[in-house]
């Protein structure tokens, strides 16, 4: 694959001016003074329409007053595969643990494989409240080139599956990854399209083409151990994952699945889930349907879009009280970013990260990313 050359726009100002309300109206949920919206949504059928103009449906979901999230209803085939996989979380987390450790990988920074407790927390304490396991659904091997797979092991690295202990493992992941790549990027193309209406793109530089070329996507399927009263962080808002933004393009996410002992149930506190911090400082609480895709915009779409599509701060409550005991939660998210040959082209101002990106730029995303690892990451080790 060649080097590609981005141009990364910044427009003076926003489409609308008008702030964007959510559809639902606002609502208390129990035990939170936080407000609670529930996501804009489009339909598949919608999606599926290119000549359906969705500018409106983007710009309230991702737009700058937007919630930097929004979900697709009515996905043929979803719900089977999401229940698929995400059943399969705990069976994963209570392999034996020589079974576990022969699905790390260090080398990758335990970006593939199984993770756990390799974390850190807020408060600095190693992460042991949830497990991962990470794979490439798209692309079981992105690269053979030695040097590559040294410089960005955490993008280049291989699949590690467990073909002997969970063979499911594979097929439901690859196959749930793979639907939630594809609804992504048609929801991609009507970005490209709300985009264009403040500025000329080129073909190429849309952010539909730049996750099609990839080789470099992520999915990460989450275990959340079963929460124990009085574990350490649990009365905090971001006890279950810590405040971040996401770094790279879109990323699709499920609904969590909640289980005790084996058995679905529904959530025993409404006041857990996904918390976003809004454009104007609100963290409001975020929900969306069992059988919907959520997707939230990343901080590379919001340099290369100059800001029509805008990244949120966002972060997970554990559920608390005595009800909560016990329960489980598993869910999937799949992080879709530029390929690691992709240049991008900075623009003379940028508002994320400007510290570390020089005026008028030129960077590769895997140069990108090793920078914020080496200014963010590394320096907390």
């Amino acid at each position: 694959m060649g080097m590609q050359t981005l141009t990364l726009f910044r427009f003076p100002h926003p489409i609308s001016q008008n702030a964007v309300v959510p559809r639902q109206a606002m609502s208390r949920s129990s035990g939170t003074s936080f407000p609670t919206f529930t996501t804009t949504s489009i339909s598949f059928f919608q999606l599926q329409d290119k000549n359906a103009d969705l500018s409106l449906k983007i710009e309230e979901g991702f737009g700058p007053n937007g919630l930097g999230i929004l979900s697709v209803t009515d996905v043929p085939g979803y719900p089977s595969l999401r229940r698929n996989l995400l059943q399969l979380a705990p069976r994963l987390a209570k392999l034996p643990e020589e079974a576990k450790e022969d699905l790390e990988d260090p080398n990758s920074r335990y970006n593939f494989g199984w993770s756990h407790g390799k974390e850190k927390l807020e408060s600095g304490k190693p992460d042991i409240l949830k497990g991962s396991f990470y794979a490439n659904p798209i692309l079981d091997t992105p690269t053979t080139e030695a040097s590559l797979i040294q410089r960005y092991p955490s993008y280049c690295g291989s699949n590690i599956w467990p073909r002997s202990t969970l063979p499911e493992l594979e097929v439901a992941f690859k196959a749930l990854g793979m639907l939630i790549f594809d609804v992504g990027l048609m929801l991609a193309y009507h970005c490209d399209q709300y985009v264009s209406k403040g500025t000329k793109t080129q073909k190429d530089e849309g952010l539909e083409r730049i996750l099609c070329r990839s080789r470099c996507h992520k999915g990460r399927l989450l275990y959340y151990f079963p929460s124990q009263q009085g574990a350490p962080d649990s009365n905090s808002l971001s006890s279950w994952c810590g405040w971040h933004t996401d770094h790279g393009s879109l990323t699709g996410l499920t609904c969590g699945m909640f289980t005790r002992d084996g058995l679905e149930m529904s959530s025993p506190d409404s006041a857990a889930g996904l918390y976003i911090r809004t454009r104007s400082d609100q963290i409001v609480k975020v929900v969306f349907g069992k059988d919907d895709i959520a997707y939230q915009i990343g901080e590379t779409t919001e340099i290369l879009s100059g800001g029509y599509l805008c990244a949120t701060p966002h972060c997970v409550q554990a559920p608390k009280g005595e009800k909560s005991s016990g329960i489980e939660r598993s869910t999937f998210a799949l992080f879709m970013q530029p390929d690691w040959d992709e240049k991008l082209n900075f623009p003379k101002e940028v508002h994320i990260h400007k510290e570390l990106i020089p005026s008028n730029a030129a960077l590769t995303f895997g140069e990108y990313s090793e920078m914020l690892l080496d200014k963010y990451y590394h320096q907390k080790q």
